[in-house]
């Protein structure tokens, strides 16, 4: 009769195939080595039965613990450094974004401010041109206002201090002028008050010939009381007006745009 272990029943733990094939082998040697001792015996013997526990195989050593919790902590570890990383590499490239629009920020700054500077450089060379210009003129002429006297030089002095300045329809000085407005101005220097428009200052004093001119006389362009346009007459063949938004004030040969008529009001 044969002797059988029995074996109790333990929790089953996950166990890998090489720790299954050992316990597999530890029982089948524990086992064959009670079958040898018990046909040893005599025959009279009474059967034995004896209750083998065998030793539970187990992932709780302390060495498979440690690696274990080792390898949890590297994970971890490498998860909080690839966090990091991706935090610097988000400020890092908000830093360049600020940086490259700082940048460009500051180049719109400098840009505007080289405008400027240019822009008041050219406003400063034109009334340099402007002042230069004027006394040019000024001088060109002087024959012609040293024939003039009293009123008529005073007159014509004034409407010189206004060449290089704009026309504007309506404007009436000190720096922009429309035809009737200067003429007016001009002849207020001398206390004579003249009409605002050029359709009455054709009307006003004496109707003289455009072949008897003298400085300081009117001259119109369209009929008398229904002129268009006005200047007066500087001599040498010349007269000064606010000729129109491209020239501004300026003196103009008479013989390129020659006048309807003229009154003398002097």
């Amino acid at each position: 009769m044969s002797h059988t272990a029995h074996i109790r029943s333990h929790r089953k733990p996950r166990r890998s195939s090489s720790k299954l094939a050992l316990r597999a082998g530890v029982a089948g040697g524990v086992l064959s080595t009670i079958a040898v001792a018990g046909s040893a015996g005599p025959a009279n013997a009474e059967p034995v039965t004896e209750t083998i526990e065998m030793p539970a195989l187990t992932f709780d050593s302390p060495e498979l613990a440690g690696a274990v919790a080792l390898s949890a902590e590297a994970t971890q570890q490498a998860a909080l450094d690839l966090d990091l990383q991706t935090q610097e590499n988000a400020a890092a490239a908000k830093a360049a974004k600020a940086a490259k629009k700082a940048k460009a920020e500051a180049e719109r700054k400098a840009e505007a401010e080289r405008k400027a500077e240019e822009a008041a450089r050219t406003a400063v060379e034109e009334r340099s041109s402007r002042s230069s210009e004027r006394t040019t003129l000024s001088a060109g002429a002087s024959q012609s206002v040293s024939n003039a006297s009293g009123s008529a030089a005073t007159v014509v002095a004034f409407l010189k201090a206004q060449l290089g300045d704009a026309y504007v329809m309506g404007a009436t000085g000190p720096n922009s002028w429309d035809c009737s407005s200067l003429v007016q101005a001009a002849f207020r220097q001398v206390g004579i008050d003249l009409p605002r428009v050029s359709q009455d200052q054709s009307l006003a004093g004496t109707q003289v010939s455009l072949d008897n001119l003298q400085v300081g006389d009117i001259l119109y362009w369209g009929g008398a009381g229904s002129a268009y346009h006005t200047g007066v007459y500087i001599g040498d063949g010349k007269y000064l007006d606010a000729a129109n938004p491209s020239k501004g004030v300026v003196i103009q040969e008479l013989s390129g745009y020659p006048a309807s008529g003229a009154v003398r009001v002097l």
